[in-house]
């Protein structure tokens, strides 16, 4: 499995970008997925997934409201849409999938990050 995550850039507070990242390998739908970020000085921290088995979203606390995560499975790929950002959102993104149901942080596969930049 391999993942390629891209979308990233500069945005104003307020504006909006969307993440994608493809995924490269057999049976997406069975895979759980999530973005996680690491922002400057900052440990890295769970933005929101989509468990496979139970069928559920999870976001963190801090982007309730504001980002959505989906995927488009025929298209095997999974999206991070990230609305009125604000500067406490930079961090370069990360996406995340693995076979098991609610992995937390241990997650098999990882891409390899997009920066996301938000100027106040």
């Amino acid at each position: 499995v391999q993942l390629q995550a891209s979308g990233g850039g500069l945005v104003q507070t307020g504006g909006s970008l969307r993440l994608s990242c493809a995924f490269s390998g057999r049976s997406f739908a069975l895979y759980t997925v999530g973005w996680f970020r690491q922002g400057p000085r900052k440990e890295r921290e769970f933005v929101a997934s989509i468990d496979y088995r139970l069928r559920t979203t999870r976001y963190a606390d801090s982007v309730k409201g504001r980002f959505t995560i989906s995927r488009d499975i025929p298209e095997n790929t999974m999206y991070l849409q990230m609305n009125d950002l604000k500067p406490e959102d930079t961090a370069v993104y990360y996406c995340a999938a693995d076979p098991k149901s609610r992995p937390g942080y241990d997650y098999d596969y990882w891409g390899q990050g997009t920066l996301v930049t938000v100027s106040s």
